[in-house]
């Protein structure tokens, strides 16, 4: 997924995701690409207004941290999609993601909708991770195995499948809910995904089920062998 994103690469995700991080506080710029009058009759709490028909020009209300987690809405998906190629030609923004299905999904999953005006101006600050590791402290769980702790590897298993660290366990995030029950209660939980996108995300899942957990916040490349790479982006 770094890579993909890094290649420019398209990223979908879904309105519940969105939900969850919402809850979690995980601070994302969200875009509504929609005309204003039409936002102003009910959009996604903290959205900032950017109409897709304005948004070539808007290019220097975009943060500095290109990093910065981007989210682009609309009515539906097409919609999003050309807000994304949008900022795809300016260069150098690798972690934005179009919700499926726009508005629309929000509503049918009953996300929170708020009216009135939105604001237009992008307002970004990154806020400290709660439950992040340490690069090192990780490095040395993965290569000591102590038997306290356990790592949860919340990659779909697509990307699983490909290499895994040796004694890992893989619950795609988008299960963890439903497959709590199967995480022991007397380890620590050591989470990772690919960016640590998806990790924060379960770590707040099983934190709220009772369960003693850390996340990994940073890229992770995993071979067919178990070897691994980390960086910090």
């Amino acid at each position: 997924m770094p890579a993909w994103k890094k290649a420019g690469k398209l990223t979908v995700t879904c309105a519940e995701c969105l939900i969850e991080q919402l809850k979690a506080g995980i601070p994302s710029i969200i875009i509504d690409l929609r005309s204003a009058k039409e936002a102003a009759k009910g959009h996604i709490p903290g959205a900032v207004s950017l109409p897709l028909d304005e948004l070539t020009h808007a290019y220097f209300k975009f943060p500095s941290d290109k990093k910065a987690p981007i989210v682009l809405y609309s009515e539906d998906t097409q919609s999003a999609i050309t807000g994304f190629e949008i900022i795809g030609l300016w260069g150098g923004y690798t972690n934005i993601v179009v919700i499926e299905d726009g508005f629309a999904a929000w509503k049918k999953q009953n996300g929170q909708i708020e009216k009135g005006e939105l604001p237009t101006k992008i307002v970004y600050e990154p806020k400290p991770r709660p439950g992040e590791i340490s690069i090192e402290e990780f490095k040395k769980i993965a290569e000591s195995h102590p038997a306290d702790k356990l790592i949860l590897d919340v990659r779909d298993e697509d990307e699983a499948i490909q290499g895994m660290l040796i004694g890992a366990k893989n619950i795609p995030v988008q299960e963890i809910s439903k497959r709590v029950n199967e995480l022991p209660k007397d380890k620590e939980l050591i989470i990772h995904c690919l960016t640590g996108v998806r990790a924060e995300l379960a770590y707040h899942t099983v934190k709220g089920a009772g369960l003693n957990a850390r996340f990994l916040n940073a890229i992770i490349k995993i071979d067919s062998t178990g070897k691994y790479e980390i960086s910090k982006e």
